[in-house]
């Protein structure tokens, strides 16, 4: 079937709507994207948010506090320069400040509007690949289920297990956008064999929309640097694979699309966007992702033999096909990064897979009856899916009170709500937990020593701070010595695991049930103790000269 003859399909069936001869019913596609996605937000919101979430809360909040000149996100210090201080952020901060919320409460909130945005990216760029109206639903489930059978958990890798913890991310609406932005811009690349035209406004053809595409493309960018380069690459990958011919007008409506994306980018008054290129700040963590790729990716291989079928015989186009293109085009960055040492590049391998998984999804939509070779492949999708479904994502939709089996949960990481009701935001705090210096800062308070790094902190200036909150929690310090690193970096507050030690001059205020923590205000004074927390308190106060352990202060308060 032709794409024109598609195109006058879908318009006389429009048409009839219009006229009252057919009732308005739901494709497959927006009944189970619809059940999808209130599945999805119920998991998201049981579970508590944790990693990066603390990071895009602690943003949230101090653009609720200041929305034109927010401080650092995680520090006491000047946010001038910090790309977390995106449109995607600064919406999320004017919300804040409309509402009343805090920014846990916002982050959370953010994740079913995300998921909307990328659910239906998802369906608008099938559209663009094929007509069949099951296609969307199966490139969905190949892009939530085909990836490893060991969990994938980073920010961008939209499994079903890791969206319980990253809907609320920026980088999940940045991906929403990049479905967007392929589909338009497939819809304009014309000549793309199989491919399905746009039909709706003549204007979106004109050149102020390859402008307004442009911009999409900008924002993305501001939004999220790293899933801005999968989008580039994807929008590569259909110009060269569906434009033919070169006439002026349309190379110049694409030049204008491209200057439109990057003079958005360019004129964002909170931070420069192309100051990251070479910020290399970051590629020290993200060195594991390189290392942990055959396990965690390994299930969508299966779609390697659609995407091969795509090369052979896509209308002519051969590996011009744009899915083929756009997935040579990332393996090469992914590539790149590897060599470099670039290692954020690894960032884009959970849109690397997108072109493996949509192509399985068209090739699998075809109707039926099937030949041998498409029902062998229909079988190892079905294969692969529930093998990455009972090994590592059904722990995310099962509840462990429902759950028969015992199968792998979100993590579930401790709140801090108990000790942000005592510190007021601003205050400065030494914390030696891990999922303290993580998530405190959600709450408003600040850390002395940030725990990721960002371009608005020297990272020299944050190792510095690191050291001296090394050295403040020695065991070995004297008081002096603690006393110093509190004065030069404005501390008020110790946040301190139940193993550490309290130090002398300091005054308990509170402690976890949950974790056995302690929050300890610097310098003598009542603080707002009280029952329990008073006589964690004493017990720690009658320590010896060096203080008593976080542990034997909790047991004296019980």
């Amino acid at each position: 079937m032709s794409a024109d003859v598609v195109t006058r399909r879908e318009a006389v069936r429009g048409a009839t709507a219009l006229r009252g001869r057919g009732a308005w019913r739901p494709t497959p596609y927006q009944v189970c994207g619809g059940l999808f996605w209130l599945v999805m937000t119920l998991a998201y919101w049981r579970i508590p948010l944790c990693c990066d979430a603390g990071q895009h809360a602690a943003v949230v909040e101090r653009l609720r506090a200041d929305l034109l000149h927010p401080r650092h996100p995680m520090a006491d210090l000047p946010g001038a320069g910090s790309p977390y201080y995106s449109p995607y952020a600064v919406a999320q901060g004017a919300f804040a400040r409309l509402t009343g919320l805090g920014g846990w409460a916002v982050v959370r909130l953010s994740g079913p509007v995300n998921l909307l945005v990328l659910l239906t990216g998802i369906g608008r760029f099938t559209r663009v690949l094929t007509p069949r109206r099951p296609a969307p639903v199966l490139c969905l489930f190949a892009m939530v289920l085909l990836w490893g059978t060991e969990r994938a958990w980073w920010s961008g890798y939209l499994g079903l297990m890791s969206m319980t913890g990253n809907l609320g991310y920026p980088s999940t609406f940045a991906i929403g956008l990049a479905f967007w932005a392929w589909a338009f811009t497939g819809t304009r690349a014309a000549g793309t064999g199989g491919l399905v035209r746009y039909v709706g406004p003549s204007g979106l053809r004109s050149w102020w929309g390859y402008a307004a595409l442009g911009a999409l493309y900008g924002l993305i960018l501001l939004v999220h640097p790293i899933t801005s380069i999968a989008a580039v690459l994807g929008a590569v990958a259909f110009v060269a694979g569906g434009q033919r011919g070169w006439p002026p007008a349309v190379a110049g409506r694409w030049l204008l699309a491209g200057a439109t994306a990057l003079l958005v980018a360019y004129g964002w008054p909170y931070f420069d966007v192309f100051a990251l290129t070479g910020d290399r700040s970051v590629d020290a963590m993200h060195e594991r992702l390189y290392e942990g790729m055959p396990g965690h990716f390994w299930l969508a291989l299966t779609g390697v033999p659609a995407l091969w079928l795509r090369a052979r015989r896509g209308g002519g186009h051969g590996w011009r096909d744009p899915l083929v293109l756009m997935f040579a085009l990332e393996c090469a960055a992914v590539g790149y990064g590897w060599v470099s040492g670039h290692y954020t590049y690894g960032r884009i391998l959970g849109l690397t897979l997108v072109p493996l998984q949509f192509a399985l999804g068209v090739e699998l939509a075809e109707p039926r009856p099937w030949g041998p070779w498409r029902r062998l492949l229909g079988g190892a999708a079905a294969a692969g899916a529930l093998t990455g479904f009972l090994t590592v994502h059904a722990g995310a939709v099962v509840p462990r009170s429902l759950d028969p089996v015992g199968f792998d949960q979100p993590p579930r990481w401790p709140t801090y709500d108990w000790a942000a009701r005592h510190i007021r935001p601003g205050e400065a705090v030494i914390a030696d937990g891990y999922y303290s210096v993580h998530l405190l800062a959600g709450y408003g308070p600040d850390l002395a020593a940030p725990a990721w790094p960002d371009p608005a902190l020297a990272e020299s200036e944050r190792l510095r701070r690191l050291a001296a909150v090394r050295a403040c929690l020695d065991p070995s310090s004297t008081r002096a010595e603690r006393t110093a690193v509190a004065r030069r970096y404005h501390v008020r507050w110790l946040l301190l695991t139940r193993w550490r030690q309290v130090p002398e001059e300091t005054t308990v205020v509170a402690w976890s049930r949950e974790t056995g923590e302690v929050l300890a205000r610097i310098g003598p004074g009542p603080g707002t103790r009280t029952g329990a927390a008073a006589g964690a308190g004493a017990g720690a106060k009658g320590g010896a000269g060096t203080g008593v352990k976080a542990g034997a202060a909790v047991r004296a308060a019980r």
